[in-house]
């Protein structure tokens, strides 16, 4: 049985907000929250891969501690890297 986009979507959202490292649940977790809604199938995909790369290596590129390799750059990684979550104080 196939799933449903909302059904990704809800998967997805669950996936990026339960990171391990706060960093990267504010990051990626903030980041699902306000673009998963538009996103369609292959977004939902690109965004899936995303989610297997390591908190350690995530925070490395959002820090600037580390470029990105080429071979892992892609459009959906660099508006996720560029993503600012608003947290609230």
């Amino acid at each position: 049985m196939t799933e449903t986009l909302d059904t990704q979507r809800r998967k997805l959202a669950w996936r990026a907000s339960r990171r391990g490292i706060k960093e990267m649940d504010l990051l990626v977790g903030g980041f699902a929250v306000a673009e998963l809604p538009r996103m369609n199938a292959a977004e939902l995909e690109a965004f899936a891969i995303l989610l297997d790369i390591p908190d350690q290596q995530l925070l490395a590129w959002a820090t600037h501690q580390e470029p990105v390799p080429p071979e892992q750059d892609s459009p959906m990684l660099r508006a996720l890297l560029a993503f600012r979550p608003q947290v609230k104080a």
